[in-house]
């Protein structure tokens, strides 16, 4: 199972009912961040998730709206007596900007570990996810990350009894591990059904809507994309600006085949993004338009 709470879907500015864009999402207990605008340990407060899990931080680019709310938030975390590493990921040029943040914040309990990565990387995430990133195209290096998590095989009890394998050893044939017992031998594969599909998840901001982008979240459980601008006639302007509007990021859902698709990220001067909530759905019917403190829960399917 995989938890996702939106913590705030602007841009550019806090406003007094929109934080800052950024997605909290947790896997097995342990939680990931996308994102660290102004004002995110108060978004995250109100969520009510606990501080003190933070594994993990993914960071799409450096401008302010979406890293300025680092050094606030390690305080936060380090109050919540957290002691162990956090890792701390982004692309190039992160590193310096995340060191001259933590001049306000050079002393902290734990480790953050900083590592920069490129298009196509791939890195372990939190609570047993694998990560992997795109580049977008912005006015900054930006980077789209996906999480997948694996789903393990069906372990089918009556092939393990008919094989005579003890109870004791069935752990290790889940766990993929062949066992040896006075007897007898038996591999993982004569005790466990076919692959099953995983649970997927994929972060996309600041960017345009590139081809790659579709590919690159094919088939995921939730997309949470950007939609700076919801009208149509903003198209012009998503352009210059290397964003999208809510009919752009509907056909990039649907171009990738995604299963449900969170908008967010919208311009200040969007007072009510609902009232373009037809834009996206007319294209993808899947499209919701965020709103903060959204949550959602993505759970295997049984196909």
């Amino acid at each position: 199972m995989m938890e996702a709470v939106l913590l705030g879907t602007g841009g550019m500015l806090p406003l007094p009912d929109r934080w800052l864009s950024s997605l909290l999402v947790r896997v097995n207990g342990a939680l990931t961040l996308f994102d660290c605008g102004e004002g995110t340990q108060i978004a995250w407060r109100q969520a009510g998730w606990s501080m003190r899990r933070l594994e993990a931080i993914c960071l799409s680019h450096t401008h302010a709206d979406h890293v300025a709310g680092l050094p606030g938030l390690l305080h936060a975390v380090a109050n919540a007596d957290r002691s162990e590493p956090i890792a701390v990921y982004g692309p190039p040029g992160t590193a310096l900007v995340v060191r001259g943040l933590r001049t306000i914040a050079p002393y902290l309990p734990y480790e953050v570990r900083l590592t920069e990565l490129r298009s196509g990387d791939a890195f372990p995430m939190p609570g047993g996810m694998m990560g992997s990133c795109q580049e977008g195209e912005h006015a900054l290096p930006v980077l789209a990350y996906r999480a997948d998590l694996p789903r393990n095989r069906a372990f089918l009890p009556e092939r393990a009894r008919e094989r005579g394998v003890p109870i004791e050893l069935w752990g290790a044939l889940q766990r993929g591990e062949a066992v040896r017992w006075e007897g007898g031998v038996a591999e993982p594969n004569e005790v466990l059904g076919l692959p099953r599909k995983g649970l997927s998840i994929a972060y996309i901001t600041d960017t345009r809507p590139l081809r790659e982008l579709a590919t690159f979240a094919a088939g995921v459980d939730l997309l949470v994309c950007e939609g700076t601008y919801g009208s149509d006639e903003d198209a012009a302007k998503a352009e210059k600006n290397t964003h999208m509007t809510f009919r752009e990021a509907a056909t990039l859902a649907r171009d990738a085949a995604a299963r449900r698709l969170w908008i967010t990220h919208f311009s200040p001067g969007l007072d009510d993004p609902g009232v373009f909530a037809g834009n996206a759905t007319e294209v993808f019917a899947g499209a919701v338009v965020g709103r903060d403190g959204m949550r959602g829960v993505l759970a295997y399917v049984d196909v």
